[in-house]
């Protein structure tokens, strides 16, 4: 599998993030909440939200690519379920490290598949 992310493997509309905020289900981690909802295109695809709580645009912004560069390099990024996944970032995620930050990403989504 190739390591790119496609844009058709990133949300991109606001119903599709409503979606999962309203019928999907939810795991919180130490800086982000994960939101997921099953989608029937057969691959997974990702969608990132900060609000302003997090801090500046410029603040947002690297945390927001951090997690795509994280998200884009995971190993078990193939194994995930056809869902649609938004990472939603705490305002505690400015403080946190590369490492820090990766970790609990990716304890979030090995837990995808134990509710």
């Amino acid at each position: 599998m190739s390591e790119r992310l496609t844009r058709d493997q990133k949300l991109g509309h606001r119903a599709e993030f409503q979606h999962c905020y309203r019928d999907g289900e939810r795991r919180h981690g130490r800086f982000a909440t994960l939101f997921w909802a099953p989608n029937s295109l057969g691959y997974a695809r990702i969608g990132i939200t900060a609000t302003r709580k997090v801090g500046s645009a410029v603040e947002r912004n690297r945390l927001k690519r951090r997690v795509r560069e994280i998200y884009r390099r995971w190993s078990g990024r193939a194994e995930l379920p056809a869902v649609d996944l938004v990472v939603h970032l705490k305002p505690s995620a400015d403080t946190a490290s590369f490492a820090e930050l990766e970790r609990d990403l990716q304890n979030l989504w090995r837990r995808l598949g134990r509710s």
